[in-house]
């Protein structure tokens, strides 16, 4: 039996990520800055940025693929999974999606089985460095198995939803599930 390869149909490797957002980086105030998990949620969570940062329980490698064609590899992250925080909360049953909004505007969503994957996690450090604000400093959502236009930067709320809302790509003609082995780049239609 061979071994899965390192690369999705259709990507190259990069030696590192590409600059890419709406065109601007909000501020990031760690005095003022939240985080917020909220929805179907049995507990809401808002989390001062000290808060968070102290939460840390996540040390990973994993790639990242951008549906441009670009892959990087094995960047390695520092953050809290996104797990973590789901459980502190309390998912309520009728809880089938997350829904992630960005201080930019962005948005994006995913199963909430997708949750459950041990590296798919909240991080504000890449390759040992603090997070910049091109690459979505403060916290920035990795899922490392969908591409990366699930990987939300300037992440400030998590909420959990019974149906699912498309997110600014996905609202834009990109697939909404996203899975870069199966290139799901477009919408199908």
């Amino acid at each position: 039996m061979g071994s899965k390869p390192k690369l999705p149909p259709g990507q190259r490797a990069i030696a590192e990520t590409r600059k890419i957002n709406l065109g601007h980086n909000p501020p990031f105030d760690p005095e003022s800055w939240n985080l917020e998990v909220t929805g179907l949620v049995e507990t809401p969570l808002k989390l001062s940025w000290d808060e968070f940062r102290g939460r840390v329980d996540y040390r990973g490698k994993s790639d990242l693929h951008c549906v441009e064609g670009w892959s990087v590899l094995d960047i390695e992250w520092e953050g809290v999974r996104l797990s973590t925080l789901l459980e502190q909360a309390g998912v309520k049953p009728e809880a089938r999606f997350v829904f992630v909004e960005s201080d930019d505007g962005y948005s994006t969503s995913f199963p909430l089985s997708d949750a459950d994957e041990a590296d798919v996690a909240l991080v504000i450090k890449q390759n040992g460095e603090w997070l910049t604000p091109d690459e979505g400093r403060p916290v920035r959502l990795v899922v490392p198995h969908r591409y990366a236009y699930k990987a939300a930067k300037f992440v400030r709320r998590i909420v959990l939803v019974a149906e699912d809302r498309p997110g600014y790509w996905e609202t834009r003609g990109y697939h909404n599930e996203a899975d870069p082995w199966k290139e799901q780049r477009k919408a199908p239609g």
